[in-house]
């Protein structure tokens, strides 16, 4: 059953999902998608793709916002839920930084056309970094029309979880290969496997020079407890190559999701969409 999303005196029908397969054999698994096809009052613009963050859905209150404001629009939207996440298949323990990657790379080359502007949120954002520098490998950089990233999380797994670990933590880890994390958003503990940790350090990106090959806006809470603000200015910092900007919410948490910070969301998003039908 679809869920309506209010918008004023009408309501927005969700998209409804596409499946679709990743990996091989043992490693495959489906991925629920919705894709919003872009109407012919959208033609030139480019699409907006939603990268979820660590144990985020797709139906979350950013992520239905902007398909909103896709609707409305006219513009195409995918969002899409990574493995063990929402409505896809396979186990949460399962999950790792690669992983999670290869779903985002599948999706964006398998579901959408032209260029796109990738908002990524936390994770997300690690992992719409990551896709931008594989799309430049596979000379796919014309998919990229911008990226929004929204308290990014680059590099989480080492700096912001391993490097926070105290003894007991890390013992557990070490010895049963998995930590349950406590959670600030959920009464249950997020399991935190020794596999995510050792295989994110395959992905890391901070220490050396990062290209997206496409605008960045950056938009991070100066009040955010899970992201340090002063990790989102390092990531700026590392940024050297492509146009950036970056806005420091004074009172903004980690999940962004007020009002006015979803208008700032919605803001950076047009912007970098109009700049994208001109991007080299």
């Amino acid at each position: 059953m679809t869920n309506p999303v209010s918008r004023g005196a009408t309501q927005v029908e969700d998209a409804p999902v596409v499946t679709l397969v990743v990996g091989r054999g043992g490693a495959s698994r489906p991925i629920a998608c919705r894709l919003r096809p872009r109407r012919p009052c959208g033609a030139g613009t480019p699409g907006v793709v939603w990268l979820g963050g660590f144990g985020s859905e797709m139906r979350g209150i950013k992520a239905s916002f902007l398909d909103r404001m896709a609707a409305e629009h006219g513009d195409a939207m995918l969002r899409f839920d990574y493995s063990g996440h929402g409505e896809s298949g396979g186990r949460f323990e399962e999950g790792t930084i690669g992983r999670w990657l290869e779903e985002a790379l599948a999706a964006i080359t398998s579901l959408t056309e032209g260029r796109q502007v990738i908002v990524g949120s936390s994770m997300g954002a690690w992992i719409a970094l990551l896709a931008a520098r594989a799309l430049r490998e596979r000379r796919e950089e014309a998919r990229l029309g911008g990226l929004v990233l929204l308290a990014p999380a680059v590099d989480f797994t080492e700096c912001l979880l391993w490097e926070r670990m105290g003894p007991e933590a890390r013992g557990t880890l070490e010895t049963t290969g998995i930590w349950q994390r406590p959670s600030t958003y959920s009464a249950e503990p997020v399991p935190i496997t020794k596999t995510l940790i050792e295989e994110g350090r395959r992905h890391l990106l901070l220490g050396s020079i990062i290209r997206t090959y496409c605008p960045v806006h950056i938009i991070q809470g100066l009040a955010d407890r899970d992201v340090p603000w002063r990790h989102a200015t390092t990531l700026a910092e590392h940024l050297v190559g492509d146009p950036v900007t970056l806005t420091l919410v004074e009172d903004g948490d980690h999940r962004l999701s007020r009002g006015t910070d979803l208008a700032r969301l919605r803001a950076a998003v047009d912007a970098l969409a109009a700049e994208g039908r001109t991007w080299p």
